[in-house]
């Protein structure tokens, strides 16, 4: 690669100094082209940002609004960290809270009846497994009201509040997982993950590929729960961080990313993809100046772990 970048310069040297005339010749175009292109993606919508900058360094439509499937738990992690709730609160799962996973054939971190998890434990079940259960069970806790459907609509209040909030005039929530009339740009979601991002518990959770922990059950016993990252960038792509899956049949695959190398820390979604990985390592690669996309190895999930 080093020798192919330092060719490509004599070339581009050579001819520069060979006079005004060749500086529009078609081998200098293609030189110059080969190392600014932007990569081409399946995705219909993408977006990639600098963390630090904010400043754009990749757009695919990255203002149309479309399905947003699970990267609503997103949102529902926001609310819930920048709320401050006490992250080792105990919530009693509830029945009806594996009712509607069954109801919506929604991905589930198979939370027990009866069992009681920390606030804690809920972030990495919706975040990891994204579990349906558990956004419904932050939505309860973190809601105000009298009864569980009060709680549950002001939770998506203040979802959508927080679009306001941070000026995402086109994100709109209709559920807490996802499975309704969400609806989000790349170029929105990627900004609400930038923001996600500055909570050191989010990306702690975020970048976990697999969580393990127990909780007090209904019977006096302990039980113990194991979670896996339904994100199979992380170990794959040098240098992931992150963040979170996605997919409905209106959605298509969706994935919001994140790398680190060095200083620098890139955040991009890509919606309604064919390949979000490929997608995703492609513009990672273009923000970096890397090559890794070609070479990219998915981290394999472990039997009966959830796909989302």
């Amino acid at each position: 690669m080093v020798g192919k970048r330092l060719k490509t310069r004599r070339v581009v040297i050579g001819v520069a100094a060979g006079g005004a005339l060749l500086a529009g010749t078609p081998l200098v175009a293609s030189a110059v082209a080969s190392e600014d292109a932007p990569p081409t993606v399946s995705a219909k919508g993408a977006k990639l940002l600098d963390v630090n900058s904010g400043e754009s360094v990749y757009d695919k439509a990255g203002d149309t609004a479309r399905p947003l499937a699970s990267t609503t738990k997103i949102m529902v992690a926001s609310v819930v960290l920048d709320e401050n709730v006490d992250l080792n609160d105990q919530v009693e799962v509830q029945q009806r809270y594996r009712d509607y996973v069954t109801e919506h054939h929604a991905s589930t971190a198979d939370l027990q009846t009866g069992d009681k998890v920390t606030v804690r434990q809920l972030l990495y079940a919706a975040l990891l497994p994204s579990g349906a259960d558990a956004a419904y069970a932050l939505a309860e806790k973190v809601g105000d009201g009298d009864t569980p459907a009060e709680r549950v609509a002001s939770f998506k209040r203040k979802m959508n509040a927080k679009t306001v909030q941070l000026g995402l005039p086109k994100t709109h929530f209709e559920t807490f997982d996802g499975t309704g009339d969400d609806t989000t740009t790349p170029e929105e979601l990627t900004r609400l993950t930038r923001h996600a991002m500055k909570n050191p518990v989010f990306r702690q959770v975020v970048s976990t590929k697999q969580y393990k922990g127990d909780a007090p059950a209904a019977n006096g016993r302990m039980r113990h729960y194991t979670w896996t990252n339904t994100n199979r960038l992380l170990g794959a792509y040098p240098g992931a961080i992150g963040i979170k899956t996605g997919t409905t049949s209106k959605a298509g695959e969706c994935l919001v990313f994140a790398a680190t190398r060095g200083d620098k820390t890139l955040v991009g979604t890509v919606l309604n993809s064919k390949d979000r990985y490929d997608d995703a390592a492609k513009l990672l690669d273009h923000g970096f100046g890397t090559d890794h996309a070609k070479d990219l190895k998915l981290r394999k999930l472990p039997s009966g772990s959830q796909q989302d």
